[in-house]
């Protein structure tokens, strides 16, 4: 672990492009995730004076929210059609050029919501939640992308975590700039549904400063001089040429292979098992129970006896939990490895899970049970957060080639925002039909995920894509194959005749 903190600091370049990155990257997406939780009561007075005004209609209770579930949803729908989008626009104009871009969505979004209020228009918001999402979508995928690409691989698991610590800090900013000492107000929540353009701008000058990712310009353009330009700008003037050297087996393995479509992926034999593992994963990382756990936490404070006016304060201490726990596995990664944080975080949680349920049944007959409901809410975060959130955004760029990475990045994001879309839409109703015992379902997503990982996913850490290739073969064999093809998957021939090269 300390061997690679020191190389990531010798490394100032890699370090403003995690930050650079990051602020108009996931951190969008975390951010939109929390911040209407405080100005909810101040939108649907606009909506409904909007309509008095308008039309002349004052809006029943259910039609007003009606129109705010559309309001929240849209964003969903946004990011969906960016994540369809982001694998298509990262192969053809870059993964620095599609992050630039990116930025004009978030700004116009912005511009939407800072003038809704004087124009009298709710719709003015869905549309910049709509432009909030599109960013959001495409920046979930190409941020992580064009992060893992600039990493070297003894750095990769440190500098993929950090995609959702920048997620964790988003969600957490919302939380805080939303209390009413803050942005949270009557007069200032325009400012802050609109505080995703600021940083949207500060990526959009920042970023031209930093080079495109190394992987990119040789693998989908050819430009090794451009590739080995960008190592030196972002890893150094050390010795490379190891690192320099297995991207040139891997172009020369994909000579001739086209970048391949979320069809081919899905079809492909020789991918099943990664595929799979994207399915469940990025299904999982939904239907874990965080947002039922953070939805619950506001009950357990105030069973708990902290004053109703306070449970906004208190409850950022969950915030600040996911942000420093994900910090945290920033520091540990690296010497745990990501298989064993995977899988021992399902498997906590879906122990923590049963044991919440448990808590949650008794605290009406026990006095002190709501105090251990509250320290097993944050022991829940700190499982998600140190595991399956550190680890699984960027399992794409780890267990897939050049070819078939865009094409995993889109299923696993889509997969992310429906899982998202689906759990507004019917956790309300899980909630009411089944109270806190809802968590019996998500301990299910997470225990047979939990063994899933732990029996069909090699470990990824330090490991170069074909040695990831290599086990995912050996743990599934093919039908039919010979014993020695089980432990070895032979060379292709033109990896054998690769020359060595030095840089």
């Amino acid at each position: 672990m300390a061997h690679a903190l020191m190389l990531l600091l010798e490394s100032p370049v890699l370090i403003a492009a995690i930050f650079i990155s990051g602020i108009g990257g996931t951190f969008q997406f975390g951010f939109h995730i929390s911040v209407l939780t405080s100005p909810s009561s101040f939108i649907k007075e606009l909506v409904n004076t909007t309509c008095l005004q308008r039309y002349s209609i004052s809006l029943e209770q259910w039609e007003v929210t009606l129109i705010w579930s559309f309001i929240v949803s849209i964003f969903c729908i946004g990011g969906l059609l960016g994540s369809l989008c982001a694998g298509r626009l990262s192969s053809a104009y870059g993964r620095k050029r599609c992050l630039l871009l990116n930025n004009l969505f978030a700004i116009g979004g912005a511009g939407m919501m800072l003038l809704s209020k004087t124009a009298m228009s709710f719709e003015m918001i869905m549309v910049g939640r709509f432009l909030y999402g599109i960013n959001a979508g495409v920046s979930l995928s190409v941020h992580t992308m064009y992060l893992v690409e600039c990493a070297p691989k003894r750095l990769r698991g440190i500098v993929g975590v950090s995609v959702s610590t920048f997620l964790s800090m988003g969600k957490f900013s919302g939380q805080l700039l939303g209390i009413s000492e803050l942005l949270g107000t009557e007069d200032r929540w325009p400012w802050l549904l609109g505080f995703s353009g600021a940083t949207a701008l500060l990526q959009l000058i920042t970023l031209p400063f930093l080079p495109e990712s190394p992987k990119y310009l040789l693998l989908d353009r050819g430009d090794r001089q451009g590739c080995e330009k960008a190592i030196r700008r972002l890893w150094g003037n050390r010795d490379h040429s190891a690192e320099v050297e297995e991207m040139l087996v891997e172009h020369a393995s994909m000579k001739g292979v086209r970048s391949h479509t979320v069809l081919d992926l899905i079809l492909d034999q020789d991918v099943r098992w990664q595929f799979l593992t994207i399915l469940v994963t990025f299904t999982t990382l939904q239907f874990s129970g965080i947002n039922a756990v953070y939805l619950y936490s506001f009950d357990v404070f105030r069973t708990a006896g902290i004053p109703t006016h306070q449970l906004r304060h208190v409850a950022l201490g969950t915030g600040l939990c996911e942000v420093s726990t994900s910090m945290a596995c920033v520091m540990v990664i690296e010497s745990t490895g990501k298989r064993l944080m995977l899988y021992r975080g399902y498997l906590c949680m879906a122990v923590t899970l049963g044991l919440l349920t448990l808590t949650l049944y008794l605290q009406i007959q026990v006095s002190w049970m709501p105090y251990c409901s509250m320290l097993l809410i944050f022991i829940f975060i700190f499982f998600f957060s140190s595991g399956p959130a550190g680890v699984t955004v960027a399992l794409p760029g780890d267990i897939f080639n050049q070819s078939f990475k865009s094409a995993a990045y889109t299923i696993g994001c889509t997969l992310n925002w429906l899982g998202l879309f689906l759990l507004g839409l019917l956790f309300p109703l899980i909630v009411e039909n089944l109270d806190y015992f809802c968590f019996l379902i998500f301990f299910v997503f997470c225990f047979l995920s939990g063994v899933f990982v732990w029996y069909n996913v090699p470990e990824t850490k330090n490991r170069t894509f074909m040695e990831i290739t290599a086990e995912f073969q050996r743990m599934h064999p093919k039908r039919g194959s010979s014993g020695e093809g089980r432990t070895r998957p032979p060379e292709p021939s033109h990896i054998k005749a690769c020359t060595t090269t030095k840089f």
